[in-house]
């Protein structure tokens, strides 16, 4: 097993966000961004205002096709902008955040297109790129692309592992790859989910750990699962613990939304954020209560500049 890549700075609390408009689904955008003369010039203005706040990383997520029942029975949408094309026309018009995956379903693609596709935007980037994968969860999509559902964890961590291969060398059994990433040894590559066996997973092959949907008050545990797990098969790697926060207003809001939200003075966001640290948490991802457009920009400059300086862990 290799060693972990670290890329947050040694005690700081990051943070970053899953970008608005790239994803249009129910459960995961807010109304304003559903509408459908909202688009990529709108999602270009998002990325941008969060690399001027200082944001850590701005993420997109990954699907191919989305099947008709999760689309209209379970709120999906099938607007899913395509991760790398996403990332790369961003990675244009942005400076120093992070493009990230949340996350990217490696068993769709062959390894060595996975590897040579995150490569060459990281050289295109100047070094900024996150691979942030996972197993996926639309069986109805998988039989659409002819992925085996039941093999997805397995080939999501045997992806991985030719990733990493790939990324160690310009040649793999007499296959060379160029560009090579510009990121030494190679980009981090952090896995997402919450159960059981991606807790493995992370501790096993990730450099870092995106949850999805993990609980504020079942964090503990399972951070101990990957530290238990870790310190068996790679004593002494560091790995990037993540936590996707609950929705966050800087401010006192003047309407209502749901109780979830975290709002109020400066000191009870840095308070919730700082909570997170003291766990061992070292990167946020942000979700950003907005009515509009306008109002997501200002809540970005806002938490930038009022919230972000004052984190640790």
């Amino acid at each position: 097993m290799s060693e972990a890549v670290s890329v947050v700075p040694e005690g700081q609390l990051v943070y970053g966000i899953q970008l608005p408009i790239q994803a249009k689904s129910v459960r995961t955008s807010e109304e304003w961004e559903r509408d459908d003369s909202v688009g990529p010039a709108e999602l270009v203005r998002a990325a941008k205002a969060c690399d001027d706040a200082g944001f850590f990383y701005v993420a997109v997520c990954d699907h191919v096709a989305v099947p008709r029942t999760a689309a209209v029975d379970g709120g999906m949408s099938t607007t899913w902008y395509d991760p790398v094309a996403t990332l790369s026309y961003l990675a244009a018009v942005t400076t120093r955040t992070r493009l990230m995956t949340n996350v990217y379903v490696a068993a769709y693609r062959h390894p060595l297109q996975t590897a040579k596709t995150f490569a060459t935007l990281d050289a295109l980037s100047g070094g900024r790129v996150i691979l942030g994968v996972g197993a996926g969860h639309l069986q109805g999509e998988f039989d659409a692309l002819g992925v085996p559902f039941a093999d997805r964890g397995r080939l999501t961590s045997e992806a991985i592992d030719a990733i990493k291969l790939a990324w160690s060398d310009e040649y793999v059994n007499d296959l060379g790859q160029k560009p090579r990433p510009v990121q030494q040894p190679r980009p981090p590559i952090w896995i997402g989910g919450s159960g059981g066996p991606a807790l493995r997973r992370v501790a096993e092959r990730g450099d870092g750990w995106i949850p999805q949907g993990t609980m504020r008050k079942v964090m503990p545990e399972s951070i101990e699962a990957i530290n238990r797990r870790r310190d068996e098969v790679r004593p002494g790697a560091s790995i990037e613990i993540g936590f996707i926060h609950e929705y966050v207003y800087v401010g006192e809001p003047s309407w209502e939304f749901p109780d979830y939200t975290v709002s109020g003075s400066d000191q009870r966001i840095i308070d919730k954020c700082n909570e997170m640290g003291a766990m061992g948490v070292s990167h946020l991802q942000m979700r950003l209560r907005a009515r509009d457009l306008n109002e997501f920009c200002d809540q970005a400059a806002a938490f930038g500049e009022r919230i972000g300086p004052h984190l640790s862990r």
